[in-house]
């Protein structure tokens, strides 16, 4: 699923192709500048999950408000992970994609959000294997998902672009509020499914 083409924004359906383009620019996590906010805010409204990424947005990331909020996401996805139907041979992937769960709660509480975002891209992709198989590992995936819901395709379009940030941690201009910005929609997303 880490992969990243011209094929794969090309599935993005019409509607949605602002909100994806503005979201992960080419080359904005080798700027100074990092993330612009108001296009994750963007794209946080095209997954409906808006209002609760922007009131999340505000609030210090060290706070109980956070650490409860962390913890509805860790058992929402525990939850998701126990409901996946898999062949017997898969249930040790179940097992552990379960184990990495609190190890990225630690880092993000720690505020180590740069090792964050790559454990939380590894989880996803993870993930998407137990949701869909071999499907989530094919260059077709993204045009599945969209076929299956928009929100759910773009949901795995973002999945798709964190593989593409494995230069994050050589840039460290990138500041921590970018990084939380683009790691909560995620977050937020799963919390909420």
């Amino acid at each position: 699923m880490n992969h990243r083409s011209s094929t794969v924004n090309n599935t993005i359906p019409g509607e949605y192709r602002k909100v994806t383009e503005n979201l992960f620019p080419t080359g904005w996590f080798s700027s100074e500048k990092g993330l612009d906010l108001a296009a994750a805010t963007s794209f946080a409204d095209a997954l409906g999950i808006g209002a609760e990424y922007r009131r999340l947005l505000e609030v210090k990331k060290n706070t109980e408000q956070i650490r409860e909020f962390l913890g509805h996401f860790q058992n929402n996805l525990d939850l998701l992970v126990q409901k996946t139907w898999v062949e017997k041979d898969d249930v040790s992937r179940k097992e552990k994609l379960q184990d990495e769960i609190p190890p990225l709660i630690t880092l993000i509480v720690q505020d180590n959000l740069q090792q964050a975002l790559k454990d939380f891209g590894s989880i996803l992709d993870e993930l998407a294997y137990l949701f869909f198989g071999a499907q989530s590992a094919r260059d077709d995936f993204t045009e599945y998902t969209f076929r299956i819901d928009a929100q759910i395709g773009l949901f795995w379009w973002y999945g798709s672009q964190l593989g593409s940030l494995k230069g994050i941690e050589k840039n460290n201009a990138l500041n921590n509020e970018s990084l939380w910005a683009v790691l909560l929609i995620g977050i937020c997303y799963l919390t909420n499914f």
